[in-house]
């Protein structure tokens, strides 16, 4: 059966083979001559039965979900690139090392682009360890800063409309080992947002050497369109009950692949869910001629 096989094939085979994927359709819009931003997130598909092992996340039983699965994707996020694709997404288990992973998916898709002029991420990526990481890699990031105790009390000295940078040092201490680490935070305070209307805070960490204050938060919202991605590929979405990770991430991993090759190929002519049901199509006429 198809399971199975899936089974038989090391989860590493999936990641690889999409990657290959990504570097043929590539080719069509010269992705290897590229200067791309890239966005990072997770995402997840929903459990149903006894969430066991260390892949499967608890849930909280709402709507029957009792776990979940977790990936995280890279995807490009460039303004001037209409092919907003994941470049590759891993399945994380608990207790992953989030700033290994991140640089590892980056050291795998940087040979499929010209260089990565920055890499885009939420609050959640927030970490010293990750911070860390990315300036010895010596990749630029932009990441979204949590409100703690620190950020806010700068805040409030702050006058409306006050944009500043602030020098942060941290340390990390790893295997008994202190290292130390520094980034700079980029504070606005009460900036009007046209969409909404209403005036926000926002505070960033990154590793820049320069800082464009008028284009900061333009630059981070293009951190979205990974979110976006996400609800496209939800209309792919593949039902199964497997507790199986290597099968998860095989329906997850195709369900990108549809994805890819909707937008480098066909995004122009159809939606995507026209896309799908053509290809449902195509498929069943095959497989009657078989």
């Amino acid at each position: 059966s198809l399971h199975l096989a899936i089974k038989k094939v090391p989860i590493s085979n999936i990641y690889w083979e999409y990657l290959k994927t990504v570097e043929i359709l590539g080719t069509r819009f010269e992705l290897n001559e590229k200067d791309v931003v890239l966005a990072f997130d997770y995402t997840d598909e929903d459990f149903y039965g006894d969430p066991q092992g260390f892949w499967i996340y608890g849930w909280t039983g709402q709507n029957a979900v009792t776990g979940k699965f977790k990936f995280l994707t890279c995807a490009i996020v460039s303004s001037d690139i209409p092919q907003k694709i994941p470049l590759i997404s891993v399945p994380v288990r608990m207790g992953h090392n989030m700033a290994h992973t991140v640089a590892w998916c980056l050291s795998v898709v940087e040979p499929l682009v010209k260089s990565i002029s920055l890499v885009l991420f939420d609050r959640g990526f927030y970490s010293n360890e990750l911070m860390l990481t990315l300036s010895k890699t010596k990749h630029p990031y932009l990441i979204f800063v949590p409100k703690n105790s620190k950020i806010r009390t700068e805040l409030a000295e702050m006058e409306k409309n006050e944009k500043k940078t602030i020098q942060h040092k941290f340390k990390l201490n790893i295997d008994k080992t202190v290292l130390r680490g520094e980034t700079t935070l980029a504070l606005l305070k009460q900036i009007f947002d046209k969409r909404s209307d209403k005036l926000y805070d926002w505070a960033f960490a990154t590793n820049q050497s320069s800082i464009n204050f008028d284009h900061i938060i333009a630059s981070y919202k293009r951190r979205w369109r990974i979110e976006t991605g996400f609800r496209v590929q939800d209309e792919a979405r593949i039902m199964s009950k497997s507790k199986d990770v290597s099968i998860r991430f095989f329906y997850f991993a195709y369900e990108q692949v549809l994805q890819l090759l909707w937008v480098v190929l066909y995004k122009d002519e159809v939606s995507f869910k026209v896309f799908m049901l053509d290809m449902y199509e195509e498929c069943i006429a095959r497989y009657k001629n078989i």
